[in-house]
């Protein structure tokens, strides 16, 4: 696997040295921005592998910029932020983070993190799709393009899934009618093990159910299995 290049997006100097000493042990090439504005020069002509960003950023904060990062790129993202509260989590990860860590953090726990997400990501884009040769999965009108983790409404509307989302959907459309733990749900979507009150899981579902809810002809997708997972219900051709 070539050198991964991280971009650390945090406006306290000292929190971004210490975050770059982390990351350069680790063999990384870093690059730093301290807002938005130098986080956009540096992605436009550097090709990143993981951006480690911070929610409270001047201008523009962490959560309008990963909504901008999703728009245009489908670059691993991981926010490393003070603000520990449950709804700022979930959103985070309802713009399409793949990780959401709180300060103080553990460094070896963040170094662990970053190379799992990164040996992730940077191996699916290095290794062609085989799928058994499946480009796309069809159900109920509606079409998972695997090449472009695009779901396509029946209107054909395309719909860029962040990561986490087409991770899930695809294990899903691989194992049809077959109950997913949430476990085994988060071990696709991020690598990590399922700890308590862990609600990546539930969160991810539910940005997927939004695609479907948007046509209400759309007939129950993803079942919730009380006290199991999730189990997937599509009528697949």
């Amino acid at each position: 696997m070539r050198i991964p290049k991280i971009l650390i997006v945090e406006d306290e100097a000292v929190t971004r040295n210490t975050l770059k000493n982390i990351f350069e042990a680790e063999g990384y090439e870093v690059m730093e921005a301290s807002d938005g504005n130098k986080m956009h020069t540096i992605l436009s002509s550097h090709s990143v592998n993981l951006v480690v960003m911070d929610i409270n950023l001047p201008g523009k904060n962490g959560l309008m910029l990963a909504r901008e990062l999703r728009e245009s790129a489908n670059t691993a993202l991981m926010f490393l932020t003070g603000r520990d509260n449950e709804v700022d989590k979930i959103l985070g990860l309802e713009i399409g983070a793949d990780d959401y860590i709180t300060k103080p953090f553990n460094p070896r726990e963040l170094a662990i993190r970053a190379r799992n997400l990164l040996q992730r990501t940077m191996s699916e884009k290095d290794q062609p799709v085989s799928h058994e040769h499946v480009d796309q999965y069809r159900f109920n009108g509606w079409i998972l393009d695997i090449n472009s983790r695009t779901l396509i409404s029946p209107e054909g509307e395309n719909n860029k899934l962040p990561r986490s989302e087409f991770r899930a959907l695809l294990h899903f459309c691989e194992n049809p009618g077959k109950i997913q733990t949430r476990d085994d749900l988060l071990k696709k979507m991020t690598g990590r093990e399922l700890k308590p009150h862990d609600r990546t899981v539930d969160v991810t579902i539910r940005r997927i159910r939004k695609h479907f809810e948007a046509n209400p002809d759309t007939p129950e997708i993803i079942a919730t299995i009380h006290g199991e997972g999730y189990r997937f219900c599509g009528e697949l051709e």
